[in-house]
């Protein structure tokens, strides 16, 4: 690992300030839109656009890395970024945030993609896996700290907006001067949706609805907070805990997960998840006990996310799995899109319990469906199980690798 940093730090450091920059406009376009009077179905709307932007961003980012190489794509929607995040407090209408997030989703897809590529570039085959542990790590630990430092400033002002301009815009220094070669983009062998869902119908269905989770936990945390009446400090914490939970469990279920049927794992989790959120939102519960469910909720929902991949791998040759993964992240943030939106009418409806309530539902679903597909089929048998690997953001190239007409 020490091998790793060394050699790779600059692309480290380059993520993690990216992904602090991020972090920070997440949790804080939620908490200025209640300031600026924002219906909540607005701002789920808001909320969901940033996920339709990635999507639509994976689709596009390919063709333009091929066509002008990476080192452009990366400073031009570098740049891009920047400028779209010091305009969300002088257009404080939600019509205007929601085309800036639709933008924005676009250019960190792209982002992603670059930035992956050169980490995978500048690895060997015996330092990939950790290169791939330790970018995950800076993940989590720049948006940890993306949390506390929306303490330092008023959200109804400027300070926090010009904040992750800055920190975007100094994250791509140490990743355009890295001293390793810009990588080539490959594709891979195609694999048809019809025939990813005949593979792992556990596995599609599964990211389909974790897609979801994903993006109400992730996009409505912030929005939940200000309906309870949350402090900037409290909402920052319980958005820092979904991060924290997810960093802490990820290991010990991967652990847990190559010595046992994934599926019953799966099952389990998801069975914990849904009644402890259901317990979140029909009861009105201390602050710490909110902690705990966020601490819960991000330590099961990352690491099944990882199972339903690995799953589904057990199935596969491995010519087949890098164009699985990218077709089940792509089902992901397909599902993506609609969390928000969903959440944000449910919490209209029925209050801030609605957050909670639409998760439980999920992984309801989530667990009935895995139940159902045990008694369909036998777990793999006759080869070791494919190993517990977080999947990255650069998968989001779905479209590149994905034949929808097969």
């Amino acid at each position: 690992m020490i091998r790793v940093i060394s050699t790779s730090w600059p692309l480290l450091l380059g993520v993690m300030l990216l992904m602090v920059g991020n972090g920070i406009q997440g949790t804080l376009l939620g908490i200025r839109g209640a300031i600026e009077g924002f219906s909540t179905y607005e701002i789920s709307i808001v909320m969901s656009a940033y996920f339709a932007g990635f999507l639509f961003g994976s689709k596009m980012a390919p063709a333009m890395i091929r066509k002008v190489g990476h080192v452009r794509v990366f400073a031009a929607l570098g740049s891009l970024i920047s400028a779209v995040l010091v305009v969300y407090p002088v257009a404080a209408d939600w019509m205007v945030w929601t085309a800036l997030r639709v933008l924005i989703g676009f250019c960190f897809s792209g982002i992603y993609i670059t930035a992956e590529s050169w980490l995978n570039n500048a690895a060997t085959n015996e330092t990939r896996g950790q290169a791939l542990s330790a970018y995950m790590i800076v993940q989590m630990l720049g948006i940890i700290a993306s949390q506390a430092i929306l303490n330092v400033g008023d959200p109804s002002g400027f300070v926090l907006f010009v904040i992750p301009s800055v920190l975007v815009s100094l994250a791509f220094m140490p990743i355009l001067l890295a001293p390793t070669p810009a990588p080539t983009f490959e594709t891979t062998k195609p694999l048809s949706f019809r025939a990813l869902f005949r593979i792992s119908p556990l596995g599609c269905a599964g990211m389909l609805l974790t897609g979801g989770v994903f993006s109400a936990m992730f996009g409505m945390a912030s929005v939940w907070g200000a309906m309870e009446g949350l402090s900037v400090r409290d909402i920052s914490i319980f958005v820092g805990a979904l991060y924290v939970g997810g960093l802490v469990l990820q290991y010990p279920v991967g652990w847990l997960s190559d010595r046992m049927d994934r599926r019953l794992l799966i099952t389990s989790l998801s069975a914990v998840a849904a009644l402890s959120m259901l317990a979140a939102g029909l009861f009105a519960l201390p602050f710490w006990a909110y902690l705990v469910a966020a601490l819960l909720l991000g330590g099961i929902t990352n690491p099944v996310y990882a199972l339903l991949i690995a799953y589904t791998n057990d199935f596969l040759s491995k010519d087949d799995m890098a164009a699985a993964s990218a077709g089940m992240i792509f089902l992901n943030g397909f599902g993506a899109i609609f969390g928000p939106l969903i959440t944000g009418w449910l919490m209209q409806q029925v209050g801030p319990g609605g957050f909670f309530l639409f998760i439980s539902a999920l992984y309801v679903a989530l667990t009935a469906y895995a139940i159902w597909r045990m008694t369909r089929r036998a777990a793999p048998a006759g080869t070791a199980p494919s190993p517990f690997i977080v999947p990255t953001a650069s998968s989001v190239a779905a479209t590149a690798v994905i034949d929808k007409d097969r």
